[in-house]
């Protein structure tokens, strides 16, 4: 037996390395892509890209280790299915579960394995990868400039582009707000098109802009507050060149501390922490914005047009007064009445725009602690779903017997993908709380946990579940039937004629 588990091990062992760094390239691309606009053209070193994508490796770990597994063990059982060796260690009367039992030690131990990785490991990967990758976007400001938003990477400006042609680099419709006075928008240049470059020297920032004008409010330092003047200064040009100083070309290095409050940087232990603290927080606000609304606007309310008398005439100092406040409505004169219908009216939305203004307060502060909550769940669920995917993976190779990296790769990514939309769908939910967290994110496990129980199962019994005469043989059967039924209704019917 000894020699068996020794030669199931290897067999599983040398397609789960080789599974393992293609998956981790396959995630390392699809990170260069989604930021390949921020690292080209900047200028970088070697070693800041090999540093970069390192780091960013180690993040990875955790999400390409499952997929791995489930591609190794399809590999694994469906070459020993496709040569005979299941056939062969089946008919010397050893059953397939024991076959599976080296391959469950090796993911088991990879699974704690993975735990330990996302729970020490990754959080400081993340976070090193995070400054850098920060760093390297600040390095080259005019790459950053993206059509339709603001960008204050460079200091002292907020710069908007309407468009941007990739082709040729051209802008249009620029906005300019020249903040270095810091004395607000009191400098705003609009431009219809223009170019940006970077000097030979990478020391400033040249912009070139054509038909545009450039706004101005002049300050006048003389007299009092209310007698200042602010005059205001248009000028319109055909072309016009600015130069902005930049701080360097160098790579600035941040401290590592800018990403520290990041839920994705924070090991078990501190999650808890975190986790108690922000309930607590968020319990206190609660109670402290009740208050606040009793105390000031329900107070507000309630003193004005005070009755005497209350209602199923007992005084005011009865124990359990009834409050009717149409009888006391009623005492009203007509003018009183309006005023108090209108003061209600204001006081009604008063108190609206108030409570919905902290119910965005609210839902944010749950919104950050569900952000802890989720990563807190992810150390636990990536780790677990080592053994899932081995559970769906192993029985599935046995029972197809395909090895290779064709339809064990297909099988694999189209499990992978269910997973990842369950998993991304279901944490989107608990995200924004329309469900508890532990079904947002345990949702994926508890779906495909059954499946791989089945799928061990019907592979532990041998099942035809993937043979196709044994489906084709089924609609056959299916088939005779229904013509049987046609054909006795139509014999009965000709019966009932005659």
């Amino acid at each position: 037996m000894k020699k068996l588990d020794l030669f199931v091990a290897k067999s599983f062992l040398g397609p789960l390395i080789l599974t393992f760094f293609i998956v981790l390239f396959i995630l390392l691309l699809q990170f260069l892509f989604m930021y390949i606009d921020d690292l080209i053209g900047k200028g970088l070193d070697l070693k800041i890209m090999a540093e970069l994508l390192y780091h960013f490796s180690l993040t990875f770990v955790p999400m390409a280790l499952p997929l791995a597994i489930l591609l190794a063990s399809l590999m694994t059982f469906g070459n020993m299915g496709e040569f005979n060796e299941l056939t062969a260690l089946k008919s010397s009367g050893i059953p397939l579960r024991r076959i599976f039992v080296p391959v469950i030690i090796i993911v088991g131990v990879l699974s704690i394995v993975s735990f330990f990785f996302s729970n020490n490991i990754q959080p400081y990967s993340y976070r090193k990868a995070r400054t850098l990758l920060y760093d390297i976007r600040r390095k080259r400001p005019e790459l950053n400039i993206q059509a339709g938003t603001f960008n204050s990477d460079i200091d002292g400006f907020s710069i908007k582009v309407t468009s941007k042609d990739p082709s040729t680099n051209k802008l249009y419709k620029i906005l300019i707000y020249d903040h270095r006075n810091k004395k607000g928008n009191v400098s705003v240049t609009y431009a219809d098109s223009g170019f940006m470059k970077i000097t030979p020297d990478e020391s400033g920032l040249i912009l070139t802009l054509y038909n545009g004008y450039s706004y101005n409010e002049i300050t006048e330092n003389e007299g009092s507050v209310n007698q200042k003047k602010y005059p205001f200064r248009k000028d319109h040009f055909k072309e016009q060149t600015l130069v902005i100083g930049l701080s360097g070309f160098e790579l600035e290095r941040s401290n590592e501390d800018l990403f520290k409050f990041s839920s994705a940087t924070k090991n078990i232990s501190t999650l808890s922490y975190f986790i108690d603290s922000l309930r607590n927080i968020n319990e206190l606000k609660k109670n402290a914005y009740l208050n606040e609304f009793n105390t000031v606007h329900l107070y507000s309310q309630r003193n004005f047009y005070t009755p005497d008398v209350i209602v199923n005439g007992s005084s005011s100092n009865t124990s359990l007064p009834v409050f009717k406040p149409w009888v006391i409505f009623d005492t009203l004169s007509q003018d009183e009445k309006k005023d108090v219908v209108s003061r209600a009216i204001e006081y009604a939305r008063f108190s609206l725009n108030y409570i919905t203004q902290k119910k965005e307060f609210i839902h944010n502060d749950i919104r950050n602690l569900r952000n802890y909550q989720i990563e807190y769940h992810k150390k636990f669920t990536l780790s677990l779903a080592c053994i899932v995917f081995l559970l769906i993976g192993a029985p599935l190779g046995a029972i197809i017997r395909k090895g290779g990296l064709g339809t064990p790769a297909v099988i694999s990514v189209l499990f992978f993908v269910i997973y990842y939309i369950i998993s991304i769908s279901f944490e989107k939910l608990a995200r924004e709380n329309h469900i508890d967290i532990f079904t947002g994110m345990w949702a994926a496990f508890i779906i495909l946990f059954p499946i791989g129980v089945f799928l061990t199962w019907k592979a532990s019994t041998d099942s035809s579940l993937f043979d196709v005469e044994t489906y084709t043989l089924f609609f056959k059967k299916i088939k005779n039937k229904l013509y049987r039924l046609i054909f006795n209704v139509k014999y009965e019917d000709t019966l009932e004629e005659e």
